[in-house]
């Protein structure tokens, strides 16, 4: 896989391990609630839902990880399988809670998988 392509694997993976702390361990501190534009009583309310939510996205940067730095023919496969996940998500995302996510996540997701193609 080229640099490039992993540069943009690993940058995917680092924006949802960002996710994981955010759900997962500051769901409630003020900049978190600006970002998701939530209430504190909501946050307080959906904390634990946020942190299961934050485990999932954590999920998703340790499979991006693993096709980073696996050996072929795997590596290819989980590059793929998880930018297709975490591009999925993205939309779902949009489609039920902001179009933001759309930008913020399928968008980097789709160019990651691009790239990771045109280098295989």
């Amino acid at each position: 896989m080229s640099i490039v392509a992993t540069v943009a694997v690993l940058a995917v993976a680092a924006l949802h391990a960002y996710i994981l702390v955010l759900e997962m361990f500051l769901w409630t501190a003020p900049r978190t609630r600006a970002a998701f534009g939530t209430t504190a009583e909501f946050a307080a309310e959906t904390k634990v839902l946020a942190a299961n939510q934050g485990l999932y996205n954590g999920f998703l940067a340790a499979g991006l990880v693993w096709g980073a730095v696996a050996d072929e023919p795997v590596a290819f496969a989980a590059r793929v399988f998880f930018l297709v996940c975490v591009a999925v998500a993205g939309v779902y995302g949009a489609a039920t809670a902001s179009r933001r996510i759309l930008f913020v996540q399928t968008v980097p997701a789709v160019i990651a998988l691009a790239l990771v193609i045109a280098a295989h």
